[in-house]
């Protein structure tokens, strides 16, 4: 998934905890941390496992993807948007989300960290 156009982003600071986020970081990555509610698919799996999305995603509802900085995050949101989705890359990824403050869990629920 490479694409070149630009994508629609999001801040940090626009998004609700009652908005859908998905993050495409690799494993390692979520179980140190991630945003409590997210729905996690790895980018490396995205294609493969696509109908996971299309089943949990609000219907109609914009996707908010987020990765570690925002450049695997944009690529998924590029593909999602080609496939007619309402998709916006959450721009910083999780790197922004932790700065600004907000909620980080590990894998077992603890306070996690982005790595």
């Amino acid at each position: 998934m490479v694409f070149g156009s630009a994508v629609p982003t999001v801040g940090v600071d626009a998004l609700s905890s009652e908005d859908f986020l998905l993050d495409v970081r690799e494993h390692d990555e979520w179980q140190a941390g991630h945003a409590e509610g997210a729905l996690h698919i790895p980018m490396s799996e995205f294609v493969a496992r696509f109908g996971e999305l299309t089943e949990k995603a609000p219907g109609g509802g914009r996707i908010n993807v987020i990765c570690r900085s925002g450049g695997r995050s944009a690529q998924v949101t590029a593909y999602l948007v080609q496939q007619g989705l309402d998709a916006v890359n959450v721009d910083g990824g999780m790197q922004h989300w932790e700065a600004a403050g907000r909620p980080v869990v590990g894998a077992d629920g603890a306070p996690g960290a982005v790595i």
